[in-house]
């Protein structure tokens, strides 16, 4: 039996391997944690890994721009599914610490913005310290307290747990409901096959920046009934001002309405990044009009090669 190896964003602790364990929990392949979105994904280029896990979206702070760059460039990946992880955090310091005496708090940017009004209720004078990641705030702070400048941590129960932690303070989140999604990516050697409850990712870049351009994007997915759940701009670092457009929708490269709308967009746009498309975390059934079914889809080019065969005669 085949045992993959998976990249993640770690180190152990973080909730991309809680993700990691929820997408595949029987695997039993290698896990390899990495130190950034960047180096798990060059792993995985590199051949090195077969998966990797990486966070893309936060339903408080939105996309992940660190995600969101490292698949708009560099070697093409895609992604083949999605984990969605309810994100519950805790405070924890060393044993023998006491909340009060906490003056700095280390972790990530992410976590910060969604326990900003906890701390700022509870600690209002205690400095926020930035980290790679929950897990290795929560990890550097149980091996080198003294080079850290900050005396707690705020990361996943689990973290604290696995780096001997004690937990100054539970479920400090100021949204109750946050939740992050995950993608699984893998390199473009194969693709889920569609389920009827589908999501496909691309990224969008204009031929030139003028009035309406973006108008002319989305009204390739609005005419074929195509519904878009996210869309985030994020500077292409040509220029400045210059954009792309990084786009999750309803559907599967396989459906007839999604293949007319790629087809449309590969003609106007400068370029076009497929990032795949995978089953929906949701499970959601998907709604198609009658009129943009593939069956419609179908009929209409019947209708037109008969209209064509006319000419052949």
């Amino acid at each position: 039996m085949t045992r993959y190896a998976y990249a993640y964003l770690g180190p152990e602790g973080t909730f991309t391997q809680q993700a990691l364990m929820q997408w595949s929990p029987s695997a039993g392949g290698r896990q390899v944690p990495c130190g950034s979105v960047d180096a798990a994904l060059e792993l995985l280029r590199s051949g090195e890994v077969d998966a990797a896990v990486v966070p893309i979206e936060n339903s408080v702070e939105g996309g992940v721009s660190a995600t969101l760059d490292a698949l708009a460039s560099g070697d093409p990946l895609v992604v083949v599914g999605e984990v969605l992880v309810p994100i519950t955090f805790v405070v924890c310091a060393r044993p023998g610490t006491r909340l009060q005496d906490v003056s700095a708090i280390g972790t990530h940017s992410h976590a910060w913005a969604q326990v900003r009004g906890w701390a700022d209720q509870t600690l209002p004078r205690a400095v926020y310290v930035p980290t790679l990641s929950t897990a290795s705030a929560a990890k550097d702070l149980a091996e080198h307290p003294d080079d850290l400048g900050y005396q707690a941590a705020v990361c996943a129960p689990v973290a604290a747990e696995r780096f001997g932690l004690e937990v100054l303070a539970h479920d400090i989140g100021d949204m109750t409901s946050a939740v992050t999604r995950f993608v699984i990516v893998s390199r473009p050697d194969w693709q889920p096959s569609p389920t009827g409850k589908d999501k496909t990712t691309v990224v969008l870049y204009q031929r030139t920046d003028r009035a309406g351009g973006l108008l002319e994007l989305l009204e390739q997915f609005a005419v074929r009934g195509i519904n878009m759940t996210r869309l985030e701009s994020r500077p292409t670092k040509d220029s400045m001002g210059s954009y792309c457009f990084s786009i999750d929708f309803e559907g599967h490269v396989q459906d007839e309405r999604v293949g007319a709308a790629l087809m449309s967009l590969h003609r106007v746009c400068a370029d076009l990044r497929f990032l795949g498309s995978y089953p929906a975390a949701s499970g959601a059934d998907i709604t198609v009009d009658p009129i943009t079914t593939d069956e419609a889809f179908l009929e209409a080019r019947r209708w037109l090669e008969r209209l064509r065969a006319l000419g052949d005669g």
